[in-house]
């Protein structure tokens, strides 16, 4: 082959197609990537790509397009550029960063943003690009020729400018719609045996907090199977609306269907003619869980129909709520009744859906509003809606043998006696509400929700009328009754505002029915029972005569809630006095002085009017200034209100307000008055609480105040003007600090930046204020993400200031008579901060951005962080007052992956330790320091690899924290949990070993999070054990180890935390464990506290465990054995052997195909022996997965001992240590005939850590174990048969078929071949004992297949009968010949005991089946990766 040799003309290239390296000399190109050729031979190039000049390889030339460059040279270093045009260059560059990112979210992350954002929302929001200026004639503004203040205007008129389109392309998606939900949903039918008319109240409903969601959607449905109104049959249709974030953050959402009968009392009656007809009774509810569906966790096909089973109520005098609660939290078989529907979650406002969505929503489809007001209040959204709860009622049966059958009916009235009622959504007003009765209830409960329909302008003159029936299921008798009570409620109280929200407690009347429906005769009376209004009630129960014959009845109660919706009534009597302030002008100084503590929501209802208030007050006492502090600070109030995110649409209306109807001319100057008072108080360093919320509404004051400034262009306002500036600036130095970015008064600032490069250097006051301005302007992201030519020019002037100010403090504030250590502080804070803002972080950056910047304004990191390091070397004696302060800093610094960088500032570290060793002879506080921030930079993102390379001299504490540190941020990204739970247990053993207690604790509640995210209660039980076992029974105070925990003793933590772990061992069905803890709470309660009702409790709860372990199946999960092989894997996972427990039910292909998808380029290893140095030493990645056997070993308390199967169960999966695998060996001869007879099983154990310990047995000892096993399985299986009648047959099928049937090969009938024969008895005399023992495992096999086949007989059905028949007749010669040759054995008669078996048969067949052991090699199990 030919020499390489360098490269003259051929210097610059692009990929055309992909190449992949077939060793590790090439170098694998992606299409489209650029680059740099240095050699080349034979038709290859040799060279690396730009983005990763570290990497170096051979590529083939044909692979290449050759471009021309040009050659620049830097001292001995060559700069080759693409000699394209300037636009073309630009253009390339641009495409291949789109490029790169767009793999990234499509490949990488598998992101879908198809169809749903516009092209200019995709580039400047998806890909996160930056915004380029360039002048009028299209050519790039260089910072280093434009001023500041051009450089800002360009690029708030290219941000106009983008922001523009975006609003052009988007003209009909409205804000509300990214953050309003609605769901529509379509009745398709409604099957259900009722027999009579009946009336369906859809909602959504919060099972948790046990409250509607929505007002209901009625259907009424007819006694024949259709609906009420047949035209409806597919018109039922419905959109609840209004679901905002909050709403989408419940835990759970129903979609609940209330069914109401309406006919006879009892549906057994069939004489209809002397029944009472009409009247509303209880039936049943369906339910369905869409929680998934409405938060778009699963994707709904709007033709899809989705089937709610229908639960009836078990007696007819049930409550529909109660029902409600217990089908929620349960499940019931429907027997096929319930509702058919199909349903769609659809993003937007209703106006926006109708749009969107006209195919679904039309003007027929019946709106459901939300219970409430919408997060975001759209302007113009005038509702007026009073929703109308009947809680529910206690009244006495007096004069009656039983209880009454209450009616309650509902009616709207005004003085006059005029009454109307609207029901709510999909029906039609109707003029009275008759509640749903119950039968011979004392006190009905019926939480019937309904919306009161009522004109603005007659809500004064409206009340609300409960008259209450006694109904009898006779017609006869109940013509007779008579209403027998009643109550009222006002819907306006007598100080203009609306009924409060909430519960209710009606006063009920008695007395003649007729002068109850006269309004006359009650309206004057108390309508709510209350404290101040019992005196007048006991006045009338004396005296009825007196206020029209009524009087209080006191063993009847009526309770309701109530809840207004309306942007034209408030419930506050504070907000209505203020916008009627003339009326009572006494009250104004209070009203304004409680505005701000008036809830937000009701506030923005009435914005205009609220203005309009305040503006109107200043104006009418324009010759005073008595209010104008009141006004201005209500004012601020509002305009802070309108920044919330909850009301950021009223930005419009406030908008409109100041252009269009804002019309005090005179207001400006009191507005620049207090304003001005305010600025003055605060610059003379006095407290002015207000200031910081002015200065925030700067803004919109200013919007109020300058039009009139501009009208009238006097010289006095511009003095005023320039009088508010002179303040201002002190007190924006003081204050911008605690402001954010978006804010309009640091947008107003923004081209200043660059006058505070002047120095100060005589002002060490202002010298630590700018440090501290200059901080949290790096900090708070002054300019837009995108603006990156603004913000490098930021950044370059506060380089230059801060060295600026370092040489004064080095003149100024260094020798010992003027040290001040708070300024160099502030300074080293500073500087930290400022080398590590996100916007210098380079390694982020695409390599074209990356290489844009270094070109134009170098790494300013390294500039910075030499500065750092020459500042501190020059602190001299004074270092030892920055530590451990500066520990965090400096560590944060040399996290930054620069190697220059961290070649200057690491030897920092060794100076602090020295430091500190001469002055107090140890460095505890730098390694207490240094191990706090390690972890928590490195768990942040700081560190890589090399960073631990460089450090690896460093104290070994911090490099071993540092190697744990980076495999748990590794894999915190990573989707195996195990791979995250393996590296946090890694974390705090290492915390653990060095007696790091609080560090040890914190990574157990990470671990403890892990396992309950993947639902592995038992595993965070014991992880929380591990916390609780370093606490004693003692009153000794906790020392406060984590955020969220509160001072307590330990005795009272580690009470708490058993009652944790007892429910994580409930819920994870390890009673067991659960048992012990209680017992050691019981004893705590009756032997130390001597809390006996504690006490109680707990043996109670122990009880219930005990009762769950014999009476609920614990599913058998399998063992395997997982071992990551190769050098490709991360360092805790590398040649190493995991046992992993699986899930319920859990095959081992599902869980191998699971773990392949978490290591998706390794490839599968299908052997279970250990593999060779070769694959271990790779750096491929290799996994072998197989499947393990648990090792039963019988707690010594339980051996030989008559114990039911439910307790021995248990440790066949639990308490494992041991486990073991088979695979077969062939040695000798092979007999095509009898090839089981050669067959030996070779057992392996392999742990967390791979040991080779095997051992050998023979065919002979193999047979004696799986006969065992064979019979232990049939009596397990005859067990739980008997235990629980709804398990499916055909498990039980299949085993006895298996073994009865002769058509099946194997079984015993082979071992009767290879092992009883008078040859091999001959040749193995030492097996003896061995054949006895496999001749009576065989013989006890009859009697437990004699079992199994009995109870098959019983279970079996009529279609698998002749099967069963036929498994009898095999299991009868089968039986006869095993009991001619091997003898009878007989099991003891059992009563079939749903509990237990009893107990001579388990110790009759268990001994016998439990005799043979073997020695295996014993294993620690850890929590982390075994259950």
């Amino acid at each position: 082959m030919a020499p390489w040799t360098k490269t003259i003309s051929e210097r610059y290239g692009v990929v055309k197609w992909n190449f992949v390296a077939k060793s590790e000399k090439q170098l694998s190109l992606v299409i489209g990537d650029t680059v740099h050729i240095q050699e080349s031979c034979e038709g290859w190039y040799k060279g690396y790509v730009i983005k990763n000049k570290e990497r170096k390889g051979a590529f083939p030339a044909s692979f290449i397009v050759l471009k021309e460059v040009t050659i620049e040279k830097r001292g001995d270093e060559e700069i080759i550029t693409s000699a394209e045009m300037p636009l073309v260059k630009e253009v390339t560059t641009t495409l291949r960063e789109w490029g790169s990112i767009w793999k990234q979210l499509y490949v990488v992350r598998r992101l879908d943003v198809g169809g749903i954002l516009l092209i200019h929302k995709i580039i400047y929001s998806i890909l996160e690009l930056d915004v380029v200026v360039r002048d009028a004639d299209g050519n790039i503004l260089d910072p280093e020729r434009a001023s500041v203040i051009s450089l800002f205007r360009a690029h708030e008129d290219a941000t106009a400018k983008i922001t523009e389109r975006i609003k052009e392309e988007q003209v009909f998606i409205s804000l509300s719609f990214k953050e309003t939900t609605c769901l529509y949903v379509f009745v398709r039918n409604f099957v259900c045996r009722i027999g009579e008319d009946s009336e369906l109240f859809m909602s959504l409903y919060d099972p948790i907090k046990q409250t509607n969601i929505s007002e209901n959607y009625l259907v009424r449905w007819g006694d024949k199977g259709l609906p009420k109104d047949i035209e409806m049959l597919n018109s039922l249709k419905v959109v609840f609306t209004d679901l905002g974030n909050k709403d989408l953050g419940r835990e759970k959402i129903y979609l609940i269907c209330q069914i109401v009968r309406v006919g006879r009392m009892d549906l057994k009656d069939t004489n209809h003619k002397k029944c009472t007809m009409g009247l509303r009774r209880p039936f049943g509810v369906a339910v369905m869980d869409i929680s998934d569906i409405i938060k778009g966790k699963t994707e709904c096909d709007e033709e899809k129909q989705y089937f709610i089973p229908f639960h009836p109520v078990i007696a007819e005098n049930d409550f529909l709520h109660t029902l409600l609660n217990k089908v929620t939290t349960s499940r019931g078989d429907s027997g096929g009744q319930g509702l058919w529907v199909t349903m769609k979650a659809l993003v937007g406002d209703i106006v926006q859906i109708r749009k969107e969505y006209p195919h679904l929503v039309d003007r027929s489809t019946v709106v459901a509003r939300k219970l409430g007001f919408p997060e975001i209040i759209m302007p113009g959204d005038i509702r007026n809606d009073i929703y109308l709860t009947l809680h529910s009622g206690d009244f006495d049966k007096y004069i009656k043998t039983t209880q009454k059958n209450v009616e309650v009916i509902m009616l709207v009235c005004d003085e006059e006696g005029k009454n109307s009622i609207c029901l709510g959504a999909g029906d039609r007003p109707v003029n009275e509400y008759r509640s749903v009765i119950y039968y011979q209830i004392k006190q009905p409960r019926w939480m019937e929700t309904f919306k009161v329909a009522i004109p603005l302008e007659e809500m004064p003159r409206i009340h609300l009328r409960f008259m209450f029936r006694h109904r009898s299921s006779q017609e006869s008798k109940d013509k007779s009754e008579r209403n027998f009570a009643m109550a009222f409620v006002r819907l306006m109280k007598e100080d203009g505002t609306v009924l409060r929200d909430g519960i209710h407690e009606l006063t009920v009347f008695k007395g003649d029915s007729k002068r109850m429906e006269e309004v006359s005769s009650y309206l004057s009376l108390p309508s709510e029972r209350s404290h101040s209004d019992s005196h007048k009630a006991a006045t009338l129960m004396r005296s009825s005569s007196s206020v029209g014959g009524l009087s209080v009845s006191s063993r009847d109660t009526l309770t309701i809630a109530t809840l207004v919706c309306s942007t034209k009534l408030t419930q506050n009597v504070g907000l209505l006095g203020l916008l009627k302030w003339r009326t009572r002008p006494e009250m104004l100084k209070q009203n304004l002085q409680e505005l701000k503590l008036i809830d937000g929501e009701e506030v923005v209802k009435f914005l205009q009017d609220t203005l309009d208030a305040l503006f109107n007050i200043m104006m009418e006492h324009s010759q005073t200034d008595d209010y104008d502090i009141l006004v201005f600070d209500a004012l601020i109030y509002i305009i802070g209100l309108i920044a919330d995110r909850k009301f950021q649409h009223f930005n419009t209306v406030l908008e409109a307000y100041i252009k269009q109807h804002f019309s005090a001319t005179l207001a400006y100057k009191k507005l620049m008055s207090v304003l001005k008072t305010y600025l003055d108080v605060s610059s003379r360093g006095e407290a002015c609480e207000p200031i910081l919320r002015t200065l925030k509404a700067l803004e919109y004051i200013f919007k109020f105040i300058v039009p009139f400034c501009l009208f009238l262009f006097q010289g006095d306002t511009f003095q005023h003007i320039q009088d508010i500036v002179s303040s201002l600036l002190r007190t924006i130095n003081r204050t911008v600090i605690t402001m954010g970015r978006e804010h309009a008064l640091i947008v107003s600032l923004k081209p200043l930046d660059h006058l505070f490069s002047l120095s100060f250097s005589l002002f060490k006051d202002f010298l630590m204020e700018t440090f501290l301005l200059f901080k949290d302007l790096i900090g708070k992201h002054v300019y837009p993400s995108d603006w990156v030519t603004m913000i490098m020019v930021q950044n370059r002037v506060f380089l230059q200031a801060i060295n600026t100010y370092a040489d004064t403090m080095n003149h100024k504030f260094l020798d010992n008579n003027s040290f001040e250590v708070q300024l160099w502080n502030n300074y080293f804070h500073l500087a930290v901060a400022f080398i590590t803002q996100e916007s210098l972080q380079l390694q982020h950056f695409s390599p074209t951005k990356r290489s844009k910047i270094l070109a134009k304004y170098g790494d300013m990191r390294r500039l910075i962080g030499f500065a750092i390091r020459d500042m501190w070397y020059k602190l001299g004696k004074n270092k030892i007052c920055f530590i451990p302060g500066m520990v965090g800093p400096i560590l944060e610094m040399t996290l930054i992956p620069e190697e220059e960088l961290r070649r200057a500032t690491i030897p920092i570290f060794f100076d602090m330790m020295q430091c500190e060793h001469n002055h107090s002879g140890n460095f505890r506080k730098f390694e207490n320091e240094i191990i706090l921030k390690l972890d928590h930079e490195v768990e942040g993102g700081g560190g890589d690899e090399r960073y631990m390379d460089m450090r690896a001299h460093f104290v070994t504490l911090v490099t071993g924290l540092l190697e744990r540190l980076l495999d748990y941020r590794t894999v915190m990204s990573d989707d195996s949990r195990n791979n995250r739970m393996s590296c946090t247990v890694n974390l705090l053993n290492f915390y653990k070993d060095i007696n790091r207690e609080g560090m040890y604790i914190r990574y157990l509640y990470k671990l403890r999070d892990l396992h309950l995210d993947g639902e592995n209660y038992t595993e965070a039980a014991y992880t929380l054990l591990l916390h609780s076992k370093l606490l004693k029974w003692s009153e000794e105070q906790c020392t406060l180890q984590l955020d969220f925990q509160t001072p307590q003793s330990q005795r009272q933590l580690k009470e708490s935390l058993y009652d944790t772990i007892i429910s994580y061992f409930d819920k994870g069905k390890m009673w067991e464990e659960a048992i012990t803890l209680c017992k050691e709470l019981a004893d705590q309660f009756e032997m130390e506290v001597f809390d006996y009702e504690l006490l109680g409790q707990k043996l109670n709860q122990q009880a219930k465990f005990y009762e769950s372990i014999m009476k609920i199946l614990r599913p058998k999960p399998d063992y395997f054995a997982v071992g990551y092989y190769g050098c490709g894997f991360p360092q805790f996972l590398r040649n190493k052997v995991f046992i992993h427990r699986g899930k319920e039910y859990e095959r081992r292909e599902d869980f191998q195909s699971q773990l392949m998808s978490q290591f998706p380029s390794a490839v599968r290893l299908n052997i279970t022996t250990m593999p060779g140095d070769d694959i271990k030493n790779s750096n491929m990645q290799y996994i072998q997965c197989f499947t393990v056997q648990p090792v039963l070993e019988i707690p010594p308390r339980l051996k030989n001992k008559p114990v039911p199967d439910q307790i021995i169960n248990f440790y066949k999966s639990n308490y494992v240590q041991r486990f073991q695998y088979s695979r077969p060996i062939r040695r000798g001869k092979v007999d095509p005939d009898n090839e089981f007879a050669l067959i030996t099983v070779f057992h392996i154990y392999n742990w967390l850590k791979v040991l080779n310990k095997s051992t050998t047995v023979s065919p002979l000892e193999n047979a004696i174990e799986t006969m065992g096993q064979t019979n232990e399985k049939i009596l397990t299986m005859i067990n739980q048969y008997q235990c629980d009648d709804a398990l499916p047959i055909n498990p039980l099928s299949m085993l006895l078929n298996g073994i009865v049937d002769p058509a099946v090969m194997g079984g015993f009938a082979k071992y009767e071949k290879a092992f009883f024969t008078e040859e091999y008895m001959h040749e193995h005399h030492e097996d003896r004992d061995k054949l006895m023992r496999l001749k009576d495992l065989i013989a006890w096999q009859i009697p437990l297949l004699g079992r199994g086949i009995s109870l098959h007989g019983k279970r079996v059905t009529d279609d698998l009968r002749p099967f069963h028949e036929r498994m009898e007749e095999c299991f009868k010669q089968l039986k006869k010949k095993v009991e001619k040759e091997y003898g009878v054995r007989e099991l003891p008669d059992t009563d079939e005991r749903r509990s237990t078996r009893p107990r001579s048969m388990l110790r009759s067949v268990r001994q016998s089946t439990h005799t043979h052991t073997h020695t295996h090699t014993h294993t620690h199990r850890l929590f982390a990766v075994m259950s």
